[in-house]
């Protein structure tokens, strides 16, 4: 997060290549002739690679700012595209009319196309208003960072941030904004700096605390938990479900998701063994991590990491939180 890179796609200058995109269409093959969803669009880069391998493919996403990427597809190809404007947390519904659905594509957080645009607020590395609303509506990162007391700030950047001088930062904000509100990214960013310091070589002062204000501003662990239950209830038996992910908790809730025994208790040779529940996804492949090519040319790659399995003919599964590892905010209900 926060090292700058070239937008996924260009509109004039056509696709730049996403994460992970041939172990993505590895995992989801064979593609052509099959029907796709990709819950995150974005800039359109999966989609248009499942485009050219054949596939018919429905894009969702909330951000209004993809328009010009969907155009450029619905364009390209008239027959195989169309877009749902909404959240992939609503995927089963948002395509409900489109028939059997083989496979589904999720890329988790923010991306490329938003990360560089200033306006949007997403990064440190860029000046620019303190939002990060991937809808464009709603809450925003400049109300929590001057609306949330001491110790909600804190809890918050610990929770979803994983920052462990969360409780100093959270004061170094509400004593800067005393005076006046904190309006911008490179502000937010200077605060931090300040709070904590920064040694040469590290990763910013301020990548964890923007990471959990973004996931906070977009509510980002129910979509991905809601969103991961709308594939198992929308897929057809055999049908494929890939999901890249870019930090540890949010691919801890993949991994869990797609095989519940690994957020189980461990079993005591003691006690009566207990029948496991049925299979929902079988097989699931092993993780995938970017390789040296694809690091050198995006460092944004680094940190992705790409789960993958084969949806089961099992009855799908009610939400139900227990066992994935979904990050809790202290002292929230």
């Amino acid at each position: 997060m926060g090292k700058p890179s070239l937008p996924e796609t260009d509109v004039q200058g056509g696709p730049h290549v996403p994460v992970l995109l041939e172990e993505v269409l590895s995992a989801l093959s064979p593609v052509a002739g099959r029907r796709v969803v990709d819950g995150t669009f974005g800039a359109g880069g999966y989609s248009r690679a499942l485009l050219e391998a054949g596939a018919h493919v429905i894009g969702i996403d909330r951000d209004p700012s993809v328009a010009p990427h969907v155009e450029a597809l619905t364009q390209a190809f008239p027959d195989r595209f169309r877009f749902v404007a909404g959240t992939f947390s609503e995927l089963d519904t948002l395509v409900a009319d489109a028939g059997p659905v083989d496979a589904v594509v999720l890329d988790i957080g923010v991306s490329s196309m938003q990360l560089d645009q200033a306006e949007r607020g997403f990064s440190f590395m860029r000046d620019g208003p303190l939002d990060m609303r991937m809808s464009r509506s709603g809450t925003s990162a400049a109300d929590l960072v001057n609306g949330l007391e001491a110790e909600d700030l804190a809890n918050l950047l610990y929770a979803y941030g994983e920052e462990r001088k969360s409780r100093r930062i959270a004061q170094f904000i509400v004593a800067a904004r005393q005076d006046t509100p904190i309006a911008t990214t490179l502000e937010l960013a200077r605060i931090i700096e300040k709070a904590i310091g920064r040694k040469p070589g590290d990763a910013h002062p301020a990548t964890r605390s923007f990471q959990a204000l973004r996931i906070a501003v977009n509510s980002e662990f129910d979509q991905l938990v809601e969103g991961l239950f709308a594939a198992e209830r929308l897929l057809v038996e055999g049908g494929r479900l890939a999901v890249v992910s870019f930090h540890s908790l949010e691919d801890r809730i993949v991994k869990r998701f797609f095989d519940p025994d690994k957020g189980g208790p461990t079993a005591s040779r003691h006690l009566p063994q207990v029948e496991a529940a049925p299979r929902r996804w079988h097989p699931v492949a092993k993780a995938v991590k970017s390789g040296a090519a694809e690091l050198a040319r995006n460092p944004r790659a680094r940190s992705a990491v790409l789960r993958s399995a084969v949806r089961t003919g099992e009855a799908a599964r009610p939400i139900d939180l227990k066992g994935l590892g979904v990050p809790q905010i202290r002292g929230a209900a």
